[in-house]
């Protein structure tokens, strides 16, 4: 596993854990007392890292390569009954945003959600996980789709923000964000949106409009990247940092300051280190989340959902 700067520590004694692994197996050295004294250091390292993170050491926690991407929980939390829904019905088929029918214990739920690529093919196939507008009229389409068979939608966000290319505006990209945002508050059935990686800016409101709006632990969610506002402010990528600091940005921050309804504790060591554990996480999560909001009539489900964006960004003086 590919290990980030901050993780360096934890890396030594990982490798370290291996080759006294490799001794044990080998059967010509007892080091068992060994190997239970690194288990107890890997641990006592991974709650140092982990507890203690600054702002930008998420974000790059949540573009870490070895992260779940959407489909990742997707398939682990359906169990492979995933049945994926192509096209806008009008240009052409998005590969960034996917979408379709899956099940969670039996209910039957609408996912939608950017997917990123692993290697360079895969990257390009999906755009980086940069939807261009047929990307969000797709996931508009699959959504009054599950309005229509009364079923909820899941949103899984992780975005470096909407493809910003000229044909992508030509094709109405501002206008196919907007037009998701109005219709996803008066949609008659309950939205949860989940922030899994990153949320940049419209790329991620518009899947971003929900009943409840969750952030997984090490993500960030917030209108420009560090990077980018850094070279606004200072012509430099290298205050980065700084402008994470100033962003606001960690699900902490969007819980303090009502943009969004709750965090997802991920285990020690982050989701790229436990994965399946992050996915049990979730799934739990969601169960929770769905029981609740089938309690809610429709009309309430959609006043309540309309107050809570309404009330965003109002200030008394």
């Amino acid at each position: 596993m590919e290990y980030l700067e901050f993780e360096k520590p934890l890396e030594d004694l990982v490798l370290k854990m291996e080759k006294a692994v490799e001794l044990s197996k080998e059967g010509d050295v007892d080091v068992s007392a060994t190997i239970k004294d690194l288990e107890k250091k890997i641990e006592k390292c991974r709650k140092e890292i982990y507890t203690n993170l600054s702002p930008w050491q998420r974000v790059q926690l949540s573009r870490h390569p070895s992260r779940p991407y959407t489909l990742d929980y997707i398939h682990a939390i359906t169990k492979g009954d995933f049945v994926e829904l192509h096209g806008d019905r009008g240009v052409k088929d998005d590969k960034a945003m996917v979408g379709g029918w899956g099940t969670i214990e039996e209910k039957s739920v609408m996912f939608i959600g950017q997917q990123k690529g692993r290697n360079t093919k895969q990257r390009q196939k999906r755009n980086f996980g940069m939807s261009n507008p047929e990307g969000y009229r797709k996931a508009l389409r699959l959504m009054r789709m599950a309005e229509k068979f009364g079923k909820p939608i899941i949103c899984l966000i992780d975005t470096p923000g909407a493809f910003p290319g000229l044909e992508a505006e030509e094709r109405g990209q501002g206008e196919a964000i907007a037009r998701n945002i109005i219709e996803m508050l008066q949609i008659k059935v309950p939205i949860i949106c989940i922030i899994i990686g990153e949320g940049a800016s419209g790329g991620a409101l518009g899947i971003g409009v929900g009943d409840k709006v969750l952030m997984l632990e090490n993500t960030w969610y917030s209108v420009i990247s560090p990077e980018n506002c850094s070279t606004i402010l200072w012509r430099s990528w290298d205050y980065k940092e700084q402008a994470a600091d100033a962003l606001k940005l960690t699900p902490t921050d969007m819980l303090k300051n009502k943009l969004v309804d709750g965090i997802i504790k991920e285990p020690v060591g982050g989701a790229h280190s436990f994965p399946e554990k992050m996915f049990r996480i979730l799934k739990k999560e969601l169960i929770n989340q769905l029981t609740e909001l089938e309690k809610l009539e429709t009309k309430k489900l959609v006043n309540k959902r309309m107050d809570k964006f309404s009330a965003m960004g109002v200030v008394k003086e």
